[in-house]
C-alpha cells in the first residue's frame, strides 16, 4: 500500500507539493477552502531556480511556452533615467534561462492540469490537524476526517496550521508596504520586458506577457489597512509625473481588475519547518517580501526538496528531517535578503539615501550585479526520478 498525504492549501506551493509527492508514488489529497480552484493574482516572474523546480515536476516546458523571457529592461528613476540595465542574455548564458514572466492564473492552471481531478478537494475548510497515533495524522475537513501518513501545510502567510503548531510565535507582521496590481485589459506598446522604477517611498513595475498584455504593480509605503475608493484614480495622481509607459499601463486597466494587498512577512524565522509528520511549505513556512521575486520560486524549491527527501530516506521522519535541514537555511536567508532589498529600494524616502543608492547602482559593474542575482537563482534541484 502506498503512502498518503494531505496538502492543506491549493495555491502554487500546495499544488507543486502534490505533484512532487505523486511523482514519488504517494497518494495525495489537496484541501482548498476556495470554491473555485483558480489562484487569484496578477503576474509572476520565475527565475532559474523556480523553472528548474518546475522541470523536475514535469511542467517546466509548458510553463516556458506560456511565458515571456525578460531580456530587456531594468531599474529606473521616476524621471526615466536608468539605474541598472537588465541583461537577460547574460543571465541566460549563466544559468540556462532568462527570468520568465507569466500570468499567475496561467501557472496555477498548468499545475492543476498535472493533477487528477479527484486529487483536489475544493470548497472545503481544513480544520485542526492532529496526530492520532504513531505514523498517522488526521485533518478534520468539513465534518470528514482525512487520515494520512503526512500533512503538508501550504496554507499561506496566515497559516492556521502554523499557528496551531507554534502558538507562541508572533506570526506574520506588516512589512510597511502595500501593493496594488493588475493585468491590463488589452495590449500595451512596451519597449522592455520588465521594469522597476524606484521613487521616494514608492515603486512601480511591469512584466510583459506573450500576448502583449502586461502586469503592473505599484508598491506604496503606507499604514496597514489603507484602501482607496478609486484605486486607479489614486495611482494616476500619485504617478502622474512618472515616466512612460506608466500612464499607458494604468489607462489600459479596468478599475475592477485592481488587486490591493498589504505585504505581510514572517519576520521572526521559525525554529523548524516540521513537527511530527506535519511539514510547512511556502508562505506558511517563510513568507517573504516580494522584493527579490522569490516567493513562488522558494515554494517550488520546497515542493521538489520535500518529495526528493521523502523518496531518498528510509522513513518519513528521516525525510522530513532532511527537508527541514536543506530548506530552512536557504529559504530564511532569501527572506532576509528580500527584506534588505526592500529597505534599499522603494522604502527609501529621504533624498540623501536615495541619491547615494542611485549613485551606487549606476557605478556597480554589470558582472557584479549578475553575481548578486546568481546567489538566489543558481539552485540545482534534487532529482525525483
Amino acid at each position: 500500500m502506498g503512502k498518503t498525504a494531505v496538502v492543506v492549501g491549493g495555491g502554487i506551493g500546495g499544488l507543486a507539493a502534490a505533484i512532487g509527492l505523486r511523482r514519488i508514488g504517494w497518494e495525495v489529497t489537496v484541501v482548498e477552502r476556495a470554491s473555485v480552484l483558480d489562484d487569484v493574482g496578477a503576474g509572476i516572474s520565475l527565475a532559474a531556480n523556480g523553472l528548474r523546480a518546475l522541470d523536475e515536476l514535469g511542467v517546466g516546458t509548458a510553463v516556458r511556452e506560456a511565458s515571456r523571457g525578460q531580456y530587456s529592461g531594468g531599474t529606473r528613476t521616476p524621471e526615466g533615467g536608468w539605474l541598472a540595465r537588465m541583461d537577460g542574455a547574460a543571465l541566460e548564458k549563466a544559468v540556462g534561462t532568462p527570468i520568465m514572466g507569466i500570468p499567475r492564473a496561467t501557472l496555477h492552471r498548468l499545475l492543476r492540469e498535472s493533477l487528477p481531478a479527484e486529487t483536489l478537494l475544493i470548497g472545503s475548510e481544513a480544520g485542526p490537524v492532529r496526530q492520532i497515533q504513531p505514523g498517522t495524522v488526521r485533518v478534520d475537513c468539513g465534518g470528514k476526517a482525512l487520515d494520512a501518513d503526512l500533512v503538508v501545510a501550504a496554507d499561506g502567510v496566515g497559516s492556521k496550521v502554523r499557528h496551531r503548531l507554534f502558538p507562541s510565535h508572533p506570526g506574520p507582521v506588516y512589512s510597511g508596504s502595500t501593493v496594488l496590481r493588475a493585468i491590463t485589459e488589452h495590449t500595451v506598446e512596451l519597449d522592455t520586458d520588465f521594469e522597476l522604477t524606484w521613487g521616494h517611498g514608492a515603486e512601480f513595475g511591469h512584466i510583459a506577457f506573450p500576448d502583449g498584455r502586461a502586469e503592473w504593480h505599484a508598491v506604496l509605503t503606507l499604514s496597514a489597512g489603507t484602501r482607496f475608493a478609486d484605486p486607479l484614480a489614486e495611482l494616476r495622481h500619485r504617478f502622474r509625473e512618472w515616466h512612460d509607459p506608466i500612464p499607458a499601463l494604468l489607462d489600459a486597466t479596468h478599475t475592477g481588475a485592481v488587486l490591493h494587498h498589504d505585504v505581510n512577512e514572517l519576520r521572526t524565522p521559525l525554529p523548524t519547518y516540521t513537527v511530527g509528520r506535519i511539514a510547512l511549505l511556502g508562505d506558511a513556512a517563510h513568507a517573504m517580501t516580494p522584493n527579490l521575486g522569490q516567493g513562488a520560486c522558494q515554494a517550488l524549491e520546497d515542493a521538489v526538496t520535500l518529495a526528493a527527501a521523502l523518496a531518498a530516506e528510509p522513513t518519513t521522519e528521516a525525510g522530513l528531517a532532511r527537508y527541514d535541514a536543506e530548506r530552512r537555511p536557504r529559504s530564511q536567508a532569501v527572506a532576509h535578503a528580500a527584506r534588505q532589498a526592500g529597505r534599499m529600494g522603494h522604502q527609501l524616502s529621504h533624498p540623501l539615501p536615495v541619491a547615494l543608492r542611485n549613485t551606487a547602482m549606476r557605478l556597480t559593474p554589470s558582472r557584479a550585479a549578475l553575481r548578486m542575482i546568481l546567489r538566489h537563482h543558481n539552485w540545482a534541484p534534487p532529482q525525483l526520478n
